[in-house]
């Protein structure tokens, strides 16, 4: 029993950093209607700019926000620069986009900090909570933004008038044109506070898994699986399927023989294809009915 539990605490805490990706990830689908395959890199190098601020002398906190508001002035001009002019385009011209801001972004990285591993600090410290192992302060503090910024972004979409519009500008852009809404500033946005959101991301598991290019390769993989979980029209969704996914791939990586450490990604993938066979809305998520 005392080994489920911490399992299954073990799990909430990876399933924060999966959920903040599953967030980012839903953010630009509910944007542009496609998946973001560079949203991991989005995320590492917004984390590079932090460790780099923090080299500098920069205090942790400060250098927090400051990546966070870079990283959301660089999702608006990706958004402006690169896929508003293809914004019209077939889908196999965002795909061949996103491939190269991947490849931008990962050689980048690797160009101006290099391919070593680097540490990076957390404010939370390491020391076990509660006298006991099963969860470290980190974990818990991870666990506990993750909530923070589901709570806000809540509030910010249901009580502003800007997280209404850009609601309405997802849900139907036609209609939102009608009554005034800038729809194309809307998407802007909402690449921004995904970009600010993978920031969170990547700098909540930079000090587990160490700071190098390469680093969110994989928890990209798991955010994509929570978010399609979760369902990707619903943000509050998208974040307990990345709970879940954590929870998930923990247990079967040690209950179930021969999956192990090794082969705890593919359970990732298997999700993934399990929930588009049955349920391709996912579990929360709003089933899109059209009228023909």
């Amino acid at each position: 029993m005392e080994l489920l539990l911490q399992l299954v605490m073990a799990g909430l805490a990876n399933g924060a950093i999966y959920a903040c990706m599953a967030l980012a990830v839903v953010m630009i689908y509910q944007a542009i209607d496609h998946l973001n395959f560079a949203q991991g890199e989005m995320a590492m190098f917004s984390t590079f700019i932090a460790w780099q601020l923090m080299a500098w002398g920069l205090p942790y906190w400060l250098a927090f926000v400051a990546a966070v508001l870079l990283s959301f002035v660089g999702g608006v001009l990706i958004e402006r620069v690169l896929f508003r002019p293809i914004h019209n385009a077939p889908i196999l011209s965002s795909l061949v986009a996103f491939i190269a801001l991947f490849s931008i972004l990962n050689s980048s990285a690797g160009y101006i900090w290099d391919y070593t591993i680097k540490s990076f600090p957390t404010p939370f410290g390491t020391k076990p909570l509660f006298g006991s192992g099963m969860i470290d302060a980190h974990e818990a503090g991870m666990i506990g933004v993750t909530l923070a910024l589901l709570g806000c972004l809540y509030l910010f979409f249901r009580g502003t008038r800007l997280g209404l519009a850009m609601r309405a500008a997802a849900a139907n852009p036609e209609s939102a044109r009608l009554v005034g809404i800038r729809v194309g500033w809307m998407t802007a946005l909402g690449w921004g506070m995904a970009a600010a959101i993978g920031a969170v991301a990547g700098m909540l598991i930079a000090p587990v898994v160490f700071l190098e290019p390469n680093m969110m390769l994989g928890v990209l993989l798991y955010g994509f699986a929570g978010a399609v979980l979760g369902g990707l029209t619903s943000p509050g969704g998208a974040v307990l399927g990345g709970f879940a996914v954590g929870i998930i791939e923990n247990l079967a990586g040690t209950f179930i023989p021969y999956v192990g450490r090794e082969l705890k990604l593919t359970i990732a993938l298997v999700l993934i294809v399990v929930v588009l066979m049955f349920r391709p809305s996912g579990l929360f998520g709003r089933r899109v009915v059209s009228r023909v």
